[in-house]
């Protein structure tokens, strides 16, 4: 059976890591399915897929197309998917239909949303009516032009408290998980002593519940420098000489061999 709310509740409270990955594609999804706890279809598939300069014209359609070719790729994670910029700001009526439309079309688990405070009324008129959420907090991708890039949070006490108060904010609204990017470590231990949901990391503390990375910053494939990002592998450069190799081939004549004839 997939892993439920509830399976990830228990591995917190059991003192054991959640794993995420950010996830988008059939292939990928296939591989990494029985090894993970959850995937997230981020709308970061704009940057990594798509070659988009942020993840604003990232649209529902795209995180349709994609969240349904990872759900129907997966037997065991447990499925959120990223509702994308201008589809959940206008007003919560929009964004409960919104979510609806997501989950239908897609079958995934839950939806996650960008922003604390400000947005947890919304968040509460989706919950209330049977969609489970997952916030995010922190670094917010969405709010790029907002924030003046991609800066690091909680380096002051303004915006520590900020991110402490959305925290707080956001489980008050029945959030089942918060995502925290790219946030100090002190402010971790903050949120975790007002807070008792998990909390899944990327560039934050290791004293989250969980961590998440995309799947190909961890493959090696994507140009992503950031800090908080560790490549497990090199498959930019193993991609590189295969295509080589098979260049080569084609060019000499000897791919296709006979083996590879009907």
């Amino acid at each position: 059976m997939a892993i439920t709310i509830t399976d990830l509740q228990k591995k917190v409270q059991a003192q054991e890591k959640i794993v995420a990955v950010s996830a988008y594609t059939a292939n990928f999804t296939q591989l990494i399915d029985d090894i993970v706890d959850v995937i997230l279809v981020g709308d970061s598939l704009g940057m990594v897929l798509y070659g988009f300069e942020s993840t604003l014209p990232v649209s529902i359609k795209l995180m349709v197309n994609h969240g349904k070719a990872v759900v129907d790729s997966s037997q065991n994670a447990f499925i959120i998917i990223d509702m994308p910029f201008g589809s959940y700001q206008e007003s919560k009526e929009k964004a409960y239909n919104n979510a609806v439309s997501l989950i239908k079309k897609t079958g995934a688990g839950a939806v996650k949303l960008e922003g604390g405070t400000e947005l947890s009324e919304t968040i509460k008129f989706i919950i209330d009516r049977g969609i489970p959420v997952m916030g995010h907090i922190g670094l917010l991708p969405q709010h790029v032009n907002k924030m003046g890039g991609y800066k690091i949070q909680g380096r002051d006490n303004a915006s520590s408290n900020k991110i402490i108060a959305d925290a707080v904010s956001l489980e008050k609204a029945g959030v089942f998980a918060l995502l925290v990017e790219g946030v100090v470590s002190e402010v971790i231990e903050k949120i975790k002593e007002k807070v008792n949901i998990p909390l899944i990391g990327i560039g934050a503390s290791d004293k989250c519940d969980g961590q998440i990375l995309v799947i190909d910053d961890l493959l090696g494939i994507s140009s992503n420098t950031a800090k908080f990002v560790k490549p497990y592998a090199n498959l930019k450069q193993e991609i590189k000489s295969a295509v080589k190799k098979y260049s080569t081939e084609v060019k000499a004549g000897t791919f296709p061999a006979k083996d590879h004839l009907y």
